[in-house]
């Protein structure tokens, strides 16, 4: 049987800032119960329970394959949320990535495949 999708379940310290940064990001809220968040935009979800210590979230992340990399790296760079070390470049490893910080501190990678 063949694995089909995959969902990043990340920490978050702050509900009503996380929630403000992914719709502020285009994703949509599809659940908000006590501890736990989930949100999709397009065919990514991502989930994030509740924490209370800070270096559960700076110590994770995730990484996401997507298409139009340089409009989603403008749209990021816009919101002021690239990783400073993360700006947009080609990888030796065929992939055109950069990357971003939510507001707990989860670094999510993002990266088209250059090849696609």
């Amino acid at each position: 049987m063949p694995l089909l999708k995959a969902t990043p379940i990340l920490a978050y310290l702050d509900r009503k800032a996380t929630v403000a940064f992914y719709e502020n990001l285009g994703f949509e809220s599809n659940a908000k119960w006590d501890g736990y968040l989930m949100f999709s935009r397009d065919e990514i979800n991502i989930h994030l329970w509740c924490c209370d210590d800070e270096s559960i979230p700076k110590n994770t992340g995730c990484y996401i394959y997507v298409d139009e990399i340089d409009a989603l790296y403008k749209e990021c760079e816009v919101l002021g949320i690239v990783h400073p070390n993360g700006k947009l470049q080609n990888m030796a490893w065929g992939m055109r990535q950069f990357s971003i910080l939510d507001n707990s501190g989860n670094i999510i990678h993002l990266g088209q495949d250059m090849n696609s």
